[in-house]
């Protein structure tokens, strides 16, 4: 029914539509004849499959995640759903997402494509692809992350330099109610946007700000129910308008980008390279040059890895950002003592790094922000690499498993409250800041997120910036119980649309 509605509700005809259902039938019945092997291989289990649709009656392609993270209570920790025709396992819960991820990273390594993400990647770049193409990206973006201070005094130069910009864009406001998406997100990509191209943008370039809303419309549309549908039926590709804008959205921050690269390629020394890009382009050159034919430095890889680290260096932090500033407003009890920590600490001049751990309770605070809020639920799909078993289940090689992070970040055998924002997850009982194994905001194993430092570095120097500076509070007339903590949901889960005040603390 849900692919029949969506097709419908796109404007077309039933005729259209009975082709479309004819053709996941055929492909249906011919996926149905491996199943025998499945069942005496002990395949995870999980509802019984419907033809052409498979369990999608069963799901909400609008709150996906929270669909099947409910099976989960019905079939276990490890269990299989079908979307359409393709055969997906979900894993649920700390434990089993750890034994897959970190106890048996090599077996569930590598990722699982979906059209969507292949429509404009095409196996290049970092996150969406695999194989020799996929280590070498990595290798390469981790050397240079970390050559280029992430995780150093560099990347903290950068941020504190980013964090003035932002307060006093904040200040304009005069205590107002203001949106806060756009700022918080133009100040995160300048801090990435520094460390990769080497260059910084005014936060009233229009450029900026249509790179911004081009990333948050395609995190949203990746999430949409058509998009998934399409994922799953790639042949409805020509009936599925958020794929056309998606890739259109892609072309034209390719584009963008590719202005800025020329500009970096005017200027290029080899010997002092001033960001990532640059990094790439003095290695290309190289291949270039050496007669190298089979290189993995050509222009596909430097765009798609340039954007796969803006986009991801982007999105998630800002958004996190965004839910921390909303729930210190919802909870102006925790921002208040987060703000005594901060005086009695630091006092009035600017935070720097190695004061996190002298603040277990801003630590604390932002980390339960990083829990709660819960913006990458789904995780990010995997595929396995080889015949694996796991928790007594044959996995066959090439299957798609999707590690169901907000089932690890909400586990009820991890976290004493889950389902409430509670800093206490992560103090002792002397008020210590304490690690906990199933905090896996950034994923695990080794497809980890390769900017996790740089993140956290983040977090932690806007929030207290910001919150040395500023009192978040709701716009006037509206009270902390008004503000709505449900998500938007896309690909992340963001803050749904809301104004707050900052006001400037005395």
């Amino acid at each position: 029914m849900a692919l029949i509605e969506a097709l419908l509700s796109q404007g077309y005809g039933i005729g259209t539509v009975f082709g479309v259902l004819l053709l996941c039938l055929v492909i249906y019945l011919l996926s149905i004849s491996s199943s025998s092997k499945d069942e005496e291989n002990k395949y995870p289990p999980g509802p019984k499959p419907l033809p052409l649709v498979g369990n999608l009656h069963m799901l909400n392609l609008k709150k996906t995640y929270l669909s099947i993270w409910e099976l989960s209570k019905q079939y276990g920790s490890v269990y299989t759903v079908h979307f359409g025709p393709k055969k997906v396992v979900i894993l649920s819960g700390y434990k089993v997402v750890k034994q897959a991820l970190v106890n048996l990273s090599e077996e569930f390594g590598d990722r699982d494509i979906t059209p969507i993400f292949h429509d404009f990647n095409q196996g290049y770049g970092i996150v969406f692809s695999n194989g020799e193409n996929w280590r070498e990206m990595r290798r390469f973006a981790l050397s240079n992350l970390r050559d280029f201070g992430m995780g150093k005094k560099r990347s903290e130069e950068i941020i504190i330099e980013e964090t003035q910009y932002l307060k006093e864009e904040f200040e304009k406001f005069e205590g107002k109610p203001f949106e806060t998406t756009l700022p918080v997100a133009m100040a995160v990509s300048n801090v990435i946007s520094a460390i990769v191209f080497s260059t910084r943008l005014e936060y009233s370039n229009t450029k900026l700000h249509r790179m911004i809303n081009r990333a948050y419309e395609n995190m949203r549309m990746i999430g949409s129910a058509s998009v998934q549908l399409y994922n799953m039926f790639p042949w409805i590709r020509p009936f599925v308008a958020n794929q056309k804008r998606i890739v259109n959205n892609v072309k034209e921050t390719f584009r963008q980008s590719e202005e800025i690269i020329n500009d970096l390629k005017k200027t290029l020394n080899p010997q002092v390279p001033r960001g990532i890009a640059e990094c790439f382009l003095i290695r290309q050159q190289k291949d270039e040059e050496s007669g190298k034919t089979d290189s993995f430095y050509n222009s596909m890889n430097l765009y798609c890895t340039m954007n796969n680290l803006f986009g991801a260096g982007t999105d998630t932090t800002a958004s996190t950002l965004r839910w921390c500033l909303l729930l210190m407003a919802k909870y102006s009890e925790i921002q208040a003592e987060v703000q005594d920590e901060i005086d009695r600490v630091i006092g009035g001049r600017q935070p720097m790094a190695v004061d996190r751990k002298n603040l277990p309770y801003t630590d604390a605070v932002i980390h339960e922000t990083q829990r709660y809020a819960n913006v990458v639920p789904l995780g990010s799909p995997h595929q396995t690499t080889c015949d694996v078993h796991l928790n007594g289940y044959f996995i066959k090689k090439g299957t798609s498993v999707w590690p169901l992070l907000v089932s690890v970040l909400r586990d009820e055998n991890e976290w004493e409250t889950p389902n409430s924002f509670n800093p206490g997850h992560f103090l002792d009982k002397q008020g210590q800041f304490v690690k906990k194994d199933a905090f896996m905001p950034f994923s695990a194993g080794r497809r980890v997120c390769p900017g996790e430092s740089l993140a956290r570095m983040e977090l932690f120097l806007f929030l207290t910036s910001l919150l040395q500076h500023f009192r978040f509070t709701p716009p006037p007339g509206v009270s902390a119980d008004d503000l709505d903590l449900s998500p938007v949901v896309g690909f992340t889960l963001n803050p749904a649309p809301h104004k707050l005040c900052a006001v400037k603390r005395s």
